[in-house]
């Protein structure tokens, strides 16, 4: 006896932003929106999430009062169709805590850890997504083979839309923009 697998009704249509707005918390978690169609994000491990939460605990005691780093919440790219994505780690205006949904305006950087199942979307997609959305900032950590984690920085060049690159750090961020910030993600 086999069981069909039947996908669910979300996966073949096209949803609006005001039906997005109405779901739990619950039935947005591991999951992004993409030209109003659910995708279904890869599982983290210990290591992604850890990256992140280090980062994003050294961005935010970096960034001061105008600024918060947190992870794991939607980033209203569009509206239509509906584009949310969920960066691993937000740098967003601090008056804006409370305002949902989050959008490019209120983002002042955005952190993407790449693992297996995400390398294209990171690499290519999301940076091509970000920087049409005008967010300033965009970096990008690789987990090495060797276990030392290298961060690629980006910067928007508002009159094009598009990143340039910025500076390459081994295991050690010290970057001065878009705030001063050292953080040593070797020691995990």
């Amino acid at each position: 006896m086999s069981a069909e697998m039947v996908a669910p009704a979300w996966m073949h249509t096209q949803i609006s932003a005001e039906q997005y707005d109405s779901w739990s918390a619950e039935q947005c978690a591991g999951i992004e929106i993409v030209d109003g169609m659910v995708v279904v994000s890869p599982s983290t491990t210990k290591r992604h999430n850890r990256l992140a939460r280090i980062l994003a605990n050294a961005l935010d005691s970096a960034a001061g009062a105008d600024w918060n780093a947190d992870t794991d919440f939607d980033v209203r790219l569009q509206n239509v169709p509906l584009t949310n994505r969920r960066p691993d780690v937000v740098v967003y205006r601090a008056d804006t805590l409370d305002l949902t949904p989050t959008r490019p305006e209120h983002v002042l950087l955005v952190v993407e850890v790449v693992s297996p199942g995400s390398e294209t979307t990171d690499r290519v997609v999301k940076v091509d997504q970000y920087a049409k959305a005008a967010i300033p900032f965009y970096w990008r950590i690789e987990q090495a083979a060797t276990g030392i984690p290298l961060v690629y920085t980006y910067v928007l060049d508002p009159a094009s839309r598009a990143y340039r690159d910025g500076e390459v750090f081994t295991g050690v961020i010290k970057a001065v923009v878009p705030f001063p910030v050292t953080v040593d993600l070797a020691a995990i």
